[in-house]
């Protein structure tokens, strides 16, 4: 008897156990995820196109341009220091690469609830004090940089089209030095590029971005 009751001591304790842990499953599996928990790519995958709106309020895709070889697409806003410092940069390298096939395409990935300054009017502001060549368009719902993977401001993907697609070719920060661009001795993404147009793999196709973390919708 007294072993039939240590038997059914345990059995029931396991029961519990079990509950506990299907249940602790239950709510971890039930959590939102993240969008900036999300993957992204890694060079070599297929970027997907997308459809946002731009500073002059038309809709702007990857696929209109249709004689572009590729693209830098940059992730980018108004608040941040880091990415105020490279917004001339940034203007260079649309200036330098669009005739020769790779357009800049800027997009803001920040909530304007979080950041007000990173507002729709505010875009278009400061797109006219800088005088941008570029897009420079919203991600509304923040759908689009957690497919790339982008995690700060600014983020580079250099993409080409490859048989119809967008393949992703470097993945990072614009050069090795935010601060001064006189002070610049690598140039990561004109490198890049200048590579792909060379016909030639690109050497560095991955850095680490320097930056302000995307402020995402609470």
């Amino acid at each position: 008897m007294k072993n039939l009751k240590v038997l059914m001591t345990a059995f029931i304790a396991g029961l519990g156990l079990l509950s506990f842990t299907s249940v602790g499953h239950e709510k971890e599996g039930s959590q939102k995820v993240n969008p900036a928990s999300a993957k992204g790519y890694e060079v070599g995958d297929a970027a997907a196109d997308f459809k946002l709106k731009n500073i002059d309020g038309k809709m702007v895709s990857l696929s209109d341009f249709k004689s572009a070889k590729g693209f830098i697409v940059v992730f980018t806003c108004n608040h941040c220091p880091y990415a105020k410092k490279y917004e001339d940069r940034i203007a260079e390298l649309d200036k330098k690469f669009k005739d020769q096939g790779y357009p800049v395409i800027a997009v803001n990935p920040n909530d304007p609830n979080v950041q007000p300054e990173d507002g729709y009017k505010q875009m278009i502001e400061r797109a006219k004090q800088k005088g941008f060549t570029f897009p420079y368009l919203v991600d509304e719902g923040q759908k689009i940089y957690p497919l790339y993977g982008a995690t700060k401001t600014p983020h580079v993907f250099v993409l080409q089209k490859e048989n119809g697609k967008n393949i992703v070719k470097y993945i990072g920060a614009i050069d090795n030095n935010y601060d001064n661009p006189n002070d610049v001795s690598e140039y990561y993404v004109q490198d890049a590029v200048n590579a792909l147009i060379k016909g030639e793999p690109v050497k560095m196709n991955k850095t680490v971005a320097i930056g302000c973390t995307i402020k995402v919708k609470k």
